[in-house]
């Protein structure tokens, strides 16, 4: 009988202590907002350079922002520029490295997105038209020179790409040229390190890329200075830049989009790491920007019918 009471007495105990786990199992209010709370801040770009390149520098900028921000960061490739506006308007990215151009289409389509940041060298960028050594153009000294494009085969980049078609677009314009004046359709290669391989090999006679991929490619001594070479510059522009959502203040707080963009602004040349992530970006430093640098972009692309 003292064995049977014992465990009778167990059992009861056992038995009491059950509900109280169950109430504690299901009612926890704190651990369904942790879970929501690690979401992660999900970060994108155009692939407007080689994939791997870009893989090595967006890893490297999520760890950066992940320690400064306190929330998880991951970086989510996409297949082409229209992809990254889509994901945006979307919501499966929250923060995109944006040109000007897909900037704007992206903005629009979200009401109260903002430009919070570009690179030091985006406040006035440039595009280099290049050109294959047997065509025989020589080095134009203006606008009113791009005349000796007509007749040529040329390749643009992506068809939403600012410096890779947009803004040269927009010179050749002003310069009397249509793309009706080439010869054949003009391509569009995708990206800017496609564009220089292709009027290397002659594929084409002229192209045009953003003249920060040609110079680290010139710096790198990836480019064939015998079978390409430079023969103009544009006029500078306002183009790259960081465009965030404005949803992400509703999942970190009020507040979040000045703590990511202070992060981005806060990237030291002096640091080993940091410095290393503005390399990458062809930058010294980030700076702040906002919706209406963006504005002469706006009306062009309106204009040549690649913003709605």
């Amino acid at each position: 009988m003292f064995c049977r009471r014992t465990f009778l007495a167990a059992l009861s105990g056992l038995l009491l202590t059950l509900p109280l786990a169950a109430c504690g199992s299901g009612d926890s209010p704190t651990q369904t907002s942790g879970d929501s709370a690690e979401a992660p801040l999900t970060v994108g770009a155009i692939p407007d350079q080689d994939a791997e390149l870009l893989q090595r520098l967006y890893s490297k900028l999520a760890d950066y922002l992940e320690a400064e921000l306190g929330v998880p960061v991951e970086y989510r490739p996409v297949t082409d520029y229209t992809a990254s506006v889509t994901a945006f308007r979307l919501g499966d990215l929250d923060l995109v490295w944006f040109g000007a151009v897909t900037g704007v289409q992206a903005r629009i389509q979200v009401e109260g997105a903002q430009a919070i940041a570009q690179r030091d060298i985006d406040a006035g960028f440039h595009s280099i038209f290049i050109a294959n050594a047997d065509s025989g153009i020589p080095e134009l000294t203006g606008i009113e020179d791009l005349e000796q494009l007509k007749g040529r085969s040329f390749t643009f980049g992506s068809e939403s790409s600012t410096s890779g078609r947009l803004m040269p677009q927009y010179f050749l314009e002003q310069g009397g040229v249509t793309l009706e004046d080439f010869r054949g359709e003009p391509g569009f290669s995708g990206n800017h390190d496609a564009i220089l391989q292709l009027v290397e090999a002659g594929t084409y006679e002229v192209g045009v890329l953003n003249e920060q991929v040609w110079l680290d490619r010139l710096a790198a001594g990836e480019v064939d200075e015998s079978r390409v070479q430079q023969i103009w510059r544009t006029p500078e522009y306002f183009n790259y830049h960081w465009l965030i959502n404005p949803s992400v203040e509703e999942r970190y707080g009020e507040g979040f989009i000045e703590q990511v963009q202070a992060a981005l602004l806060a990237l030291d040349a002096n640091d080993p790491e940091q410095a290393e992530i503005l390399a990458l970006f062809g930058a010294e430093q980030f700076i702040p920007t906002e919706n209406s640098n963006y504005d002469a972009v706006e009306e062009i692309g309106r204009e040549i019918g690649q913003i709605q």
